[in-house]
């Protein structure tokens, strides 16, 4: 179902979560006052409301959630309503002990924070499904409902339950699967270690096993796949039942895109939500987090198919869940927003509009902090509210790209497995490392799934893709023999899908197209560095490589296998073909991809100089340059048009204050 009803309607959205139950009525008229100041537009309202709503089994209360809504309307605020069904309420696990996850060892997770609920319990499903029903004939046709917001974070706490309903759940997943017990014997490699099954029957999670011995690795990585199945399983339930009641409002879910969130296969889900959403949440203790926020923006992107997306959730100012939760200085928010939309969000929502003042989040920032209205923070709130809403004409533009990026969720969760040759191999990190030199040279990278389509891309970026299926192989081989550019790194194309390695040298399914064959890893010892003979150095990863084709970009030095080539090229059909076979230092990448794209004839979306992130969006022929500055130095970056944050008319080069943000309406148009 494509619903008819748009959710950006030719603005962008300012808003977040709102959770007036925390609060007594005598606060709900002053919050729609401040929303009404700060040009907030988007409430996500009820996500943690089961216990208000249904406070026990079967006695609904909504009339305080009618004044909600009434309230928000009458302001002009336009709300995401959500199912309420992201953390059951306490009565649920007290007459449903049973409805409770047990983790891999058997024991049971209790209540008291939240996602305390079996992905499989019939007992949580049947309660959710008639709480999302009442809400749905209650709310499809309010005037504040724009959008409906299904659970929370799906996999954030509960990302897979080992109990026995989920034994038996994962068995019909993989009768679905393979079909009959042969099928699975042979996809799991159960020659090995007396593991083969005489029955379906007999197969269970892969729960602990004894001290020493791991489990089997493709029933590990089955059971992962079967796990995000079955909570999408959940959410598509939910959302029928929407699209049944509330026909045309779209539905979506928040996702969670970052590099240290891999619980739920992402393109799968992507496929079932009417409008893509995420969070996105820094890390205060890495100097590079807008670097990976970029990197994440543009995946929310990928998933989104290039269409315009919502950031559902970040924080206006610190968290509390990280060990040292610092607040964000002056102009962060404004960064962190700008810097979304030039990725191609249409919304900028946080947690939450007011912080509270009880529970786990207490220290969590709201756009009305604890201090109140006379701070700081709320002066640079109202301050984007006003911003993003004169930007609305940016909204339903998309971003142009010249670089693809293959991402994998099930990848990742196959490269991370156990018992493989280095522990430091880590599945995002050529992914991030290789992306950043990009962004530093102000190149735009549309990020994509291993199959996809690769026309229109002058590169492709293929970083660590430890698992592929021969479909997705064959893809990235026609694309480069047309005359394609790509970029593999180490420990790529080894196995299949069922995790089985790829017989007759590494790196397996990439071998003809990097024109390299490798006999042995040869992987660092921790803290141990490798010379490259261009000047620069490796850690982690080596090889015992050999060029069948390719030629030797650069050479180890020293190491386990001195001389062996550290990064190839092959010339592939009417493409080229690159392979980098150690985890190369920061210079060093960035010194291969500034060749690779002046090979590959990319164009940056303008001149640029490291810490000053430059992105196009275009619609039509009205096109956007957005330039923010993440630099302590004053910057000037080449442009013509008008800057919409000033209204300063800009002739040749747009001038951005140090930390501060441009969006040029560019040429003619303007």
């Amino acid at each position: 179902m494509t619903p008819p009803v748009a959710w950006n309607s030719g603005r962008l959205h300012f808003g977040g979560d709102y959770n007036p139950e925390q609060w007594p009525r005598s606060v709900w008229a002053e919050d729609l006052d401040l929303m009404k100041e700060s040009g907030f537009s988007l409430a996500t309202v009820g996500v943690f409301s089961w216990a208000h709503l249904e406070p026990t089994p079967g006695e609904y209360r909504f009339e305080w959630l009618d004044d909600v809504l009434d309230g928000l309307a009458a302001a002009g605020v336009a709300v995401d309503l959500a199912t309420a069904t992201a953390s059951p309420p306490p009565w649920l696990a007290h007459r449903h002990p049973e409805s409770l996850p047990v983790d891999h060892d058997g024991r049971t997770r209790w209540p008291g924070a939240r996602q305390a609920y079996c992905p499989s319990s019939t007992a949580w499903r049947d309660a959710a499904l008639e709480l999302v029903t009442r809400l749905a004939n209650r709310y499809a046709e309010h005037p504040a409902l724009r959008m409906w917001h299904v659970g929370n974070e799906y996999g954030c706490h509960t990302s897979r339950c080992w109990c026995d309903v989920c034994a038996e759940g994962f068995r019909a997943w993989l009768t679905d699967r393979y079909g009959d017990v042969d099928g699975l014997n042979h996809a799991w490699g159960t020659a090995f270690w007396s593991q083969r099954y005489s029955s379906l029957e007999e197969v269970l999670p892969p729960r602990l096993t004894p001290d020493g011995a791991w489990a089997n690795p493709t029933q590990q990585l089955d059971f992962r796949r079967f796990a995000s199945d079955l909570l999408l399983s959940e959410y598509r339930a939910e959302r029928d039942v929407l699209h049944r009641l509330s026909p045309g409002v779209p539905v979506t879910t928040n996702f969670m895109v970052m590099t240290r969130f891999n619980q739920l296969d992402y393109w799968a889900w992507a496929a079932e939500v009417d409008v893509v959403s995420t969070d996105y949440y820094p890390d205060f203790a890495d100097p590079l987090t807008h670097v990976e926020a970029a990197l994440c923006a543009d995946m929310t992107r990928g998933l989104a198919g290039g269409a315009p997306w919502l950031l559902m959730e970040t924080s206006p100012s610190a968290v509390n869940w990280q060990p040292r939760n610092t607040a964000k200085r002056p102009g962060k928010l404004r960064r962190d927003a700008l810097q979304q939309v030039a990725h191609g969000a249409d919304g900028f929502n946080v947690f939450q509009f007011r912080a509270s003042v009880a529970g786990a989040e207490k220290f969590h920032s709201g756009l009305v902090p604890h201090a109140g209205t006379d701070t700081r923070l709320w002066r640079e709130v109202v301050e984007l509210g006003d911003l993003l809403g004169r930007l609305g004409e940016v909204s339903g533009s998309r971003v142009d790209a010249e670089v693809a990026l293959v991402f994998d969720w099930q990848a990742w969760w196959g490269c991370e497995l156990d018992s493989h040759p280095s522990v430091d191999v880590r599945y995002p990190d050529r992914a991030r490392a290789l992306h950043r030199a990009l962004w530093d040279l102000g190149v735009a990278v549309d990020v994509v799934a291993p199959g996809a389509s690769l026309e229109g891309y002058r590169l492709v970026v293929v970083p660590t893709l430890y698992l592929v299926d021969d479909a997705a192989v064959a893809v990235l081989d026609s694309y480069v023999r047309d005359g394609g550019h790509v970029v593999v790194t180490y420990f790529s194309g080894i196995v299949d899908e069922n995790d089985h390695v790829r017989a007759g040298g590494y790196p397996g399914a990439f071998r003809d197209l990097l024109g390299v064959r490798v006999e042995e890893f040869a992987p660092l010892l921790e803290g141990q560095r490798v010379q490259l003979d261009d000047g620069g150095s490796g850690d982690v990863w080596t090889e015992d490589l050999a060029l069948a084709g390719a030629e030797a970009v650069v050479r180890c030095v020293d190491g386990p296998v001195p001389g062996a080539p550290a990064v190839t090229r092959n010339r592939y059909g009417e493409g080229t073909a690159w392979y980098v076979a150690t985890r190369t230092d920061e210079e060093t990448t960035a010194r291969l991809v500034e060749r690779m794209v002046a090979e590959a004839g990319v164009s940056p979306v303008a001149a640029t100089s490291p810490g000053v992130e430059v992105q196009r969006r275009r619609s039509g022929e009205r096109t956007w340059l957005f330039v923010i500055n993440h630099t302590d130095e004053r910057v000037q970056v080449p442009a013509s048009g008008t800057d919409l944050v000033t209204g300063v008319a800009v002739d040749e080069a747009v001038s951005v204050e140090p930390g501060g943000v441009a969006v040029v309406r560019e040429g003619a148009q303007s």
